[in-house]
């Protein structure tokens, strides 16, 4: 009893230090997962999917800003223009005339989501009024495209130097990387290209999973920047409305693109997480106000009052596609189609309200995936019940994910959901499995202290009572013969008053090795009661026992055993067999039998087996 209370007592301490032990060991095996490339990449991809949910979520509570308006040729006008014109696309003088009556009307900026490309042929005189007309007013703007298409196939462009964006970047982030830099360049007419330099990029990124969550306000091409066209425009939109003027862009320390007092965090990337306002606003108008291209078409040439004057008076107007037929749809957090136009107008009206969505460090998800775990592990270890503290794991990690999107929709932060539920659920199995060890270690380590003598560290005398009761049953059961041999250490009173206790109990336990060692593993050595000590032998007929009984005596007298004085001494052992059935059906039987045998050796010069 002493030992096992000396025990408990240090258990507390070893159990907390075993559990430290298993939550550093699995959060350090999760992160070593996260080091592999490809493990990385699929937390990653389900990652971007806790951000599309959550834009999903919150882009009902979000408005966009009425000063943004999309001048779209949807399905209704793309059939409207084949039916009239009977070719696509229409003729440039259209969209010239377009900008004059956005002109007129006092738009605020007017984007091309559009590339004119190559001249048409047949009106050729019409991409001379578009470029004049592009020309005449410092907020119209249209659109290149860069791409990695072979030399072979089309000559590197070598674009105006008006075009190229200077930047000072005092951040780590590399501008230049394998996202933003490409080998060639589609250029648009010359006759526009070199009459304006309201001309950005139209490049749109989507990530490995084919969704667009981020677009990259400048690329690299042959060693210079080129800034994206929705960035010119809010420039200009700024420039307009706040009297905002930056000849050169400047990236602060933090990786935060500066517009005066407007701070757009880049990621590692060199792009710009989105915050997203809903579904396209295509069919619904939920976000962006649509305006079919057809309704100014008529409202030019046949003077039909389609659009409520001034209606466009001080807005910022993008021109672009949403039919399905061109293709310029895009799969996005809050929507599968989507216009690429639409994705301009959010990076401006992102711009506008200064909410670009920030995603923390590495370093951050890092520690909160730790501190989640250490207090779930805590929870394990400290609660007895296994219901409770998986309702506070639930619950932790359900408050967790409420608290990621309040982060989200309040501050514009972006902190991961994957690793640290990863983290909680791989401490929380690993604490209950280690408390599962430590249980079944504990009920282990107290049977047998409850089982053990203390001296010998010989079975006691309970567990020598229900072993004999067992084999009894199991030989009953299976007709199987077993064998008790009972064992007394000869004069061992006279040899305590001799030597002394503290050597009688060095000899008890030395002979209790010897016993064990001559015995098989199969079977049971126990200390009966003072000096006397038993044997069950499991399995074994009287003439083995016998054997057995011979050579442990022969073992014994001839072992010299050690005092605690550091001599020498012999000591020598009387036994008696005793064999299940002949010699007894019960346990008792059995005892008295081995024990009239044990007597009979004393009786007949001690230091023998004896036999009746």
């Amino acid at each position: 009893m002493q030992k096992i209370r000396e025990y408990l007592k240090n258990k507390t301490f070893l159990k907390y230090l075993l559990y430290s032990i298993y939550i550093v060991i699995t959060t350090g095996v999760l992160f070593s997962l996260l080091s592999n490339p490809s493990i990385r990449e699929f937390f990653t991809s389900i990652e971007n999917k806790t951000f599309d949910a959550r834009q999903s979520i919150l882009s009902p509570y979000k408005k966009v800003s009425k000063n943004i308006a999309i001048l779209a040729v949807d399905d209704e006008s793309y059939e409207y223009f084949l039916d009239k014109y009977g070719e696509w696309p229409i003729s440039r003088n259209i969209y010239a005339d377009m900008i004059t009556y956005l002109e007129n009307q006092g738009v605020g900026a007017a984007a091309f989501d559009l590339m004119f490309v190559k001249s048409l042929k047949s009106s050729s005189n019409d991409d001379k009024k578009l470029a004049d007309t592009i020309a005449k007013y410092d907020n119209v703007f249209t659109a290149i495209n860069f791409d990695n298409q072979s030399f072979d196939l089309r000559k590197p462009a070598d674009l105006p130097q008006y075009l190229k964006a200077h930047i000072k970047n005092d951040s780590d982030i590399n501008l230049k990387n394998e996202y933003t830099y490409f080998k060639n360049c589609r250029t648009i007419i010359p006759q526009i290209m070199n009459s304006t330099s309201n001309i950005g990029h139209i490049n749109l990124m989507r990530d490995e999973d084919g969704i667009a969550r981020d677009l990259h306000p400048f690329v690299s091409y042959k060693d210079d920047f080129y800034p994206h066209l929705a960035l010119k425009v809010v420039m200009k939109y700024l420039e307009q409305n706040e009297g905002l003027k930056i000849k050169d862009f400047k990236i602060d320390k933090s990786g935060n693109l500066l517009l005066g007092e407007r701070k757009i965090p880049l990621n590692g990337k060199g792009s710009v997480i989105l915050n997203w306002y809903g579904p396209s606003g295509i069919n619904t108008n939920t976000t962006f106000e649509y305006v079919p291209m057809w309704k100014v078409e008529k409202s030019i040439y046949e003077g039909k009052k389609l659009i409520p004057d001034n209606y466009f008076k001080n807005k910022i107007v993008y021109i672009g596609t949403s039919a399905t037929s061109l293709f310029d749809l895009k799969n996005v957090p809050t929507d599968k189609i989507f216009p690429g136009v639409e994705i301009h107008t959010t990076f401006i009206n992102n711009v506008l309200d200064n909410n670009f969505i920030k995603r923390v460090s590495p370093a951050a998800d890092i520690i909160l995936s730790v501190l989640l775990s250490l207090f779930v592990g805590l929870i394990v270890v400290r609660s007895e019940s296994t219901i409770l503290s998986s309702l506070v794991a639930i619950l932790t990690v359900i408050i967790y994910l409420i608290a990621a999107t309040v982060l989200m929709y309040y501050f514009n932060i972006w902190v991961g959901i994957i690793i640290q539920v990863a983290s909680v659920i791989f401490v929380f199995i690993a604490c209950y499995l280690a408390k599962y060890i430590i249980k079944s270690r504990d009920l282990e380590y107290t049977y047998a202290l409850a089982t053990t003598d203390g001296l010998t560290e010989l079975y006691n005398h309970r567990y020598f009572q229900e072993q004999m009761l067992q084999n009894i049953e199991t030989g009953k059961r299976y007709e199987k013969p077993f064998s008790l041999i009972m064992i007394d250490i000869d004069f061992f009173k006279k040899f305590n008053d001799t030597y002394g206790h503290q050597s009688g109990d060095a000899v008890l336990r030395q002979v209790a090795q010897i016993l064990k060692k001559n015995v098989r593993s199969s079977d049971i050595v126990c200390r009966y009661g003072g000096e006397e000590m038993s044997i069950i032998l499991t399995n074994t007929n009287n003439d083995d026992a016998m054997t057995t009984a011979e050579k442990i005596c022969k073992a014994v007298s001839a072992h010299p055993l050690k005092l605690v004085n550091g001599n020498d001494v012999n000591v020598t052992i009387s036994l008696g067999v005793a064999t299940y059935p002949q010699n007894g059906q019960t346990p008792q039987e059995m005892i008295k039998y081995a024990d009239d045998c044990l007597y009979i050796a004393k009786e007949n010069g001690r230091n023998q087996v004896g036999k009746k």
